[in-house]
């Protein structure tokens, strides 16, 4: 295993009866190398498997699939993990040709492809709360494509924001479901190839985009806090520690935040220097956020775009009491 917790290299799945669990603790990043072109890195053709991202990124392959589902039977769960800078302008990010893709709180973004997501043959792909973001397709490349009559795909509450050189949103031979809030903020449409939609979207949608998205996670010195309840409305966030945070759309479009330790720092200069209170902020940065820490000090940066991640001091201003500063990249 990498020490992302998934592995290192191409990989193809087949397991018993039992779910298989990875459980991500770093962004994982893998090039193609080793992989043939039209196929996948992480191939699932066999049993049930859970990919929990805990909040990270899962970066490439740049020129293969980076996930596919292969046959009849085999379920795939993706849990909270982005998906960026993957596929390849003949290929999708995720390719179900049979079984089934469940995907929960998953945002797709920065992929140059041919379709974000292509389902085949009697694939399935059941959507909650997902967001398709800033992907570049291939002229007349879909965001998402329902390629045959067998195939079904169901989306609860989904974003498709800043997508660019798509022909459709959704070309579809199969069956779409689309229900809750879907936003088009690309201004694409649905191409019916001679499949079926349901569309039950009421139209409005809530001012932060879900009626739940942020998760919270507690750090490992304080888990008997209690952690605030997430709300639709997009209100300041005030962490256990009184730390708030606030996003341009409101911190249900995507933004996540978690308390670290020194362990979750991981750079011995910033522990050596005295850190009162760290936080990792990640997701859909990119919109603005705007970080306020109740103590009086100076703010240091780790820019997670950069391996190792480089220190950049940020220019404070003080706020009713409070030291604030503005970010729009995740670290």
């Amino acid at each position: 295993m990498a020490p992302c917790g998934l592995p290192a290299s191409y990989a193809e799945f087949t397991s018993a009866a039992t779910v298989t669990i990875f459980n991500m603790t770093a962004d994982c990043v893998f090039n193609s190398w080793g992989v043939q072109p039209f196929s996948a890195f992480l191939s699932f053709s066999s049993g049930e498997f859970t990919i929990n991202g805990n909040g990270h990124s899962i970066i490439g392959p740049a020129n293969s699939y980076a996930i596919s589902v292969s046959n009849a039977g085999t379920v795939l769960n993706l849990n909270d993990v982005t998906i960026r800078q993957a596929g390849a302008e003949t290929t999708s990010v995720i390719f179900v040709n049979a079984g089934r893709l469940n995907a929960r709180n998953v945002i797709f973004r920065d992929n140059n492809v041919l379709q974000v997501l292509t389902l085949s043959t009697d694939g399935q792909a059941y959507l909650e709360n997902v967001q398709f973001l800033n992907n570049r397709g291939a002229d007349s490349s879909l965001v998402i494509g329902v390629t045959t009559l067998g195939a079904l795909l169901s989306i609860t509450n989904g974003i498709f924001q800043g997508n660019t050189g798509f022909g459709h949103l959704i070309d579809f031979a199969g069956t779409v479901q689309l229900q809750g809030c879907i936003t088009r903020a690309d201004g694409l449409g649905n191409n019916n190839a001679g499949g079926a939609i349901t569309d039950s979207n009421t139209g409005a949608c809530p001012a932060a985009g879900f009626s739940y998205w942020l998760s919270l996670t507690p750090s490992p010195r304080k888990k008997k806090e209690k952690i605030p309840t997430p709300t639709s409305t997009p209100r300041p966030q005030i962490a256990a520690t009184g730390a708030t945070f606030r996003t341009a759309f409101g911190l249900d479009s995507g933004v996540h935040f978690r308390q670290l330790d020194g362990a979750g720092i991981g750079i011995q200069s910033i522990i050596d220097a005295g850190y009162l209170e760290a936080f990792d902020v990640y997701g859909y940065v990119e919109q603005g956020v705007e970080v306020c820490f109740p103590q009086m000090g100076r703010v240091i940066f780790l820019d997670a775009r950069t391996m190792p991640r480089a220190i950049v001091p940020l220019e404070s201003t003080v706020v009713n009491g409070q030291t604030c500063v503005s970010i729009n990249s995740p670290g």
